[in-house]
């Protein structure tokens, strides 16, 4: 089974005006304490996900309270359900997710209310949890 680690800190998503203020537009992009951050742009909207302490100013709407997992390794393009297996169990336990994908891996985000009951759920369906 699959390794998830948690990552230190609460996080949060956020819809900002543009990404000027965002933590990885400082220092042209080498913010250096900033050490997450997530962009999606599309149409209708720009988002971040970022650490709570590194939320920009200009942010139109948030979501705090969030804690994140990895799912460790990197994740071959040909694996097929990892993050339907993983939004199973946590939905059968009525827990929300937010999820993020990058080249390499996923991300899978929680509520801090959640985070006990899910870790305990996950690492019962065979997770490991670090």
């Amino acid at each position: 089974m699959m390794k998830l680690r948690i990552i230190d800190g609460e996080f949060s998503v956020c819809q900002v005006a543009d990404y000027e203020e965002a933590p990885a537009a400082k220092n042209r992009g080498m913010n250096r304490e900033a050490s997450f951050w997530f962009f999606a742009k599309t149409d209708e909207e720009n988002s971040l996900v970022c650490l709570t302490k590194d939320v920009p100013t200009n942010t139109l709407a948030r979501e705090d309270g969030w804690r994140a997992f990895r799912i460790e390794g990197v994740l071959d393009f040909s694996l097929i359900g990892i993050l339907a297996k993983l939004s199973a169990i946590l939905a059968e336990n009525g827990i929300g997710l937010f999820a993020i994908s990058t080249y390499n891996t996923d991300y899978i985000l929680v509520k801090q209310e959640n985070l006990d009951r899910a870790i305990a759920r996950l690492a019962e369906a065979g997770y490991t949890i670090v």
